[in-house]
């Protein structure tokens, strides 16, 4: 079997700070046969954000590098478990020909690791023709505190990014969401409200437009339904990818109109989807599949960040997007945690995604 020089390793039970970090260190450390790492990418669960610094010290003298990068969330995962509401440390360790770097502002192709916390999220670095994938910070509750560090340090402004060298690339999100309509010109849009669409009332677009199961209910159960906003040519933006989702904060009977948690304006195009367990399942294969298929073979190891509201507690107590990801990359190692959203490609811009699960595959050159 082909050495590996990428490598995990998990802790966690009883709050223990420092334990926890060392042992998941050292873990990785032993699976990738290595004494040392160049880089190392750490992710802890909410309850280090108060204070994470002795974590990352900690991870850093177990690695024995200085380049320690990650954030906290409110669950982790690995190739082997999924972690909530339980404190822990999940790192992954790059060695060899494989490290963490600064990326390469002359590059727009190169993929870049991206997290940041809630309020760092801005239109001034995802307007940018940059690729990035990654993940918002999260906690049980939504106000924080949030953490991030990079090299070994805390991240003050909420936001950092970072390549990964010595690899080839690929990176798919999986949406999973039911398509209930094609894509329809807004006619007329106030910032966030929506009252016209296709010159019917908003609202009375969307209730048409929803299963008769879900219709029929006394209240709309509108934290399953989705607003896709598309991008160029409105035909195919819905199968070739090219769209972001966006809440709907109410739905309002008094003018029929519709409150998005994003402004739109008149001219551009959406669709109505709902959230659907089984496509999501089909999504998350088809991410997994084509990540696969790009890169010529199995990966030699992958990041992950599922939204935290569909992983376990969409699934029903099973995460089936790493249970996906474990079929089709066997053996390979695997990292993340469940975000507050998700960040991945849209050709050349980064998006912000909303109930997806964005998952980078890479190849190691030489390995």
């Amino acid at each position: 079997m082909q050495h590996n020089p990428v490598a995990t390793g998990l802790s966690h039970g009883r709050p223990d700070r420092l334990g926890h970090v060392s042992r998941a260190v050292h873990r990785a450390l032993d699976k990738a046969e290595a004494t040392r790492a160049n880089a190392v990418l750490l992710f802890l669960t909410g309850d280090y954000a108060h204070d994470p610094l002795p974590a990352v010290r900690a991870a850093a003298r177990a690695a024995s590098c200085t380049q320690v990068t990650g954030a906290t969330g409110m669950g982790l995962l690995t190739e082997e478990e999924w972690v909530i509401d339980s404190s822990g440390a999940a790192a992954m360790v790059f060695t060899e020909q494989v490290h963490l770097g600064l990326s390469q502002q002359s590059d727009p192709n190169q993929l870049r690791l991206c997290l940041c916390t809630p309020n760092a999220v801005s239109a001034s670095w995802l307007d940018e023709p940059v690729r990035r994938f990654g993940a918002i910070t999260s906690d049980e509750f939504g106000h924080g505190p949030f953490a991030i560090w990079q090299s070994g340090a805390l991240v003050k402004d909420g936001f950092m990014e970072v390549a990964i060298n010595g690899v080839s690339s690929e990176v798919a999100a999986a949406r999973g969401i039911q398509v209930l309509t094609a894509p329809m010109e807004v006619d007329e849009a106030t910032g966030y409200d929506i009252r016209r669409i296709a010159s019917y009332p908003a609202l009375h677009v969307l209730i048409n437009a929803l299963p008769d199961e879900v219709r029929k209910r006394e209240q709309l159960p509108l934290h399953m339904v989705m607003c896709g906003v598309t991008f160029g040519e409105p035909e195919t933006a819905i199968d070739e990818g090219r769209f972001r989702l966006d809440h709907i904060v109410s739905a309002n009977p008094e003018d029929r109109s519709i409150t998005l948690s994003h402004p739109l304006r008149p001219g551009e195009r959406l669709f109505w989807a709902i959230r659907d367990r089984l496509t999501a399942e089909r999504t998350m294969r088809d991410a997994a599949l084509s990540c696969r298929r790009s890169l010529g073979g199995v990966p030699d190891f992958a990041i992950m960040f599922p939204c935290l509201s569909r992983g376990p507690l969409f699934f029903g107590g099973t995460d089936k997007d790493m249970a996906m990801t474990r079929e089709i990359f066997p053996g390979t190692p695997l990292i993340g945690f469940y975000g507050n959203g998700e960040i991945a490609p849209i050709g050349e811009y980064s998006h912000l995604h909303q109930y997806s699960t964005v998952l980078a595959a890479f190849r190691c050159h030489n390995a």
